[in-house]
């Protein structure tokens, strides 16, 4: 495979509230990555550790060092397939502070490489958790990505940050599942994820819980924001694409990208001085 290609193993499963589940999946996940010869393999949200209140009360009694160890073990598998890993999971931290909801990107020889906290929480989530305040970018195979979650995909000025900071593949983990039927994030979730994809030219791997009901399955998406893959819904699976930055693909906001990134918001920097263009109200 070329260099400048990134080979990604994009997973759901119905996360829980039991950590032991969770890890026996993510780990056979990881060996059918390995086996898949991919280089990293994606997770959702909260994937290891269930994700509060949905999958289990509050976060009062919960099991940390059970989920320390589990995270161990993910870890030590990952050095033994020389994996990429993107984990989903809750990251403690000191009492009275509420955990944040995190990323662990774990390289091919075991070690949590950075660790990406969700920017911005629902104001329901502010009750379980606390919001990170910076940003993940790493480099496998001259691929420059970034990791988001969830929520985050409503503000594009993450997007836009990351598109300045020479940006190709964005690995973004949700948890829209165990809803109580068809929500509207069927229709605008992963629609906003493809606009986020073609107005800044990003590859997504984009994942989900495969809980009943979730809301869309994981999928994904080229620069020129066409779903090329997906997953069936409320079923757990894995699919492999690659993101090569050879290809070439149609980037409608290419030619003035750069110019309203910095401010120039419109195709034509110099004023035109002709009055029929000045006078407003008048045909």
């Amino acid at each position: 495979m070329a260099k400048e290609c990134l080979k990604i193993a994009t997973c759901q499963f119905a996360v829980s509230g039991s950590i032991n589940r969770n890890a026996e999946q993510i780990r056979s996940f990881m060996k059918r990555a390995r086996k898949g010869k991919a280089h990293i393999v994606h997770f959702s949200e909260c994937a290891l550790s269930g994700y509060a209140p949905v999958d289990f009360e509050s976060f009062d009694r919960y099991d940390w060092r059970h989920l320390r160890a589990e995270t161990q073990k993910i870890m030590r598998l990952a050095s033994e397939l020389s994996l990429w890993v993107v984990l989903g999971s809750s990251h403690p931290l000191t009492w009275p502070n509420k955990p944040h909801n995190s990323l662990y990107l774990i390289n091919p020889k075991g070690k949590i490489a950075d660790r990406y906290d969700k920017r911005f929480c629902m104001p329901c989530d502010l009750q379980y958790y606390t919001p990170g305040n910076h940003f993940v970018i790493f480099t496998i195979n001259k691929v420059r990505c970034a990791l988001l979650i969830c929520y985050d995909l409503r503000f594009p000025e993450l997007y836009r940050e990351l598109k300045k900071a020479g940006v190709d593949c964005i690995f973004q983990s949700f948890y829209n599942a165990r809803q109580k039927g068809r929500t509207i994030h069927i229709d605008i979730m992963r629609q906003t994820m493809q606009c986020r994809a073609a107005t800044n030219y990003f590859w997504v791997s984009m994942t989900n819980s495969s809980a009943y009901y979730q809301s869309y399955p994981s999928c994904f998406i080229q620069p020129d924001g066409i779903i090329v893959a997906q997953l069936r819904q409320h079923r757990p699976g894995i699919m492999f694409d690659t993101v090569d930055l050879s290809k070439e693909f149609y980037d409608a906001s290419g030619p003035f990208r750069d110019q309203a990134m910095s401010g120039i918001l419109t195709s034509n920097p110099k004023i035109i001085r002709d009055e029929r263009s000045k006078i407003t109200t008048r045909l």
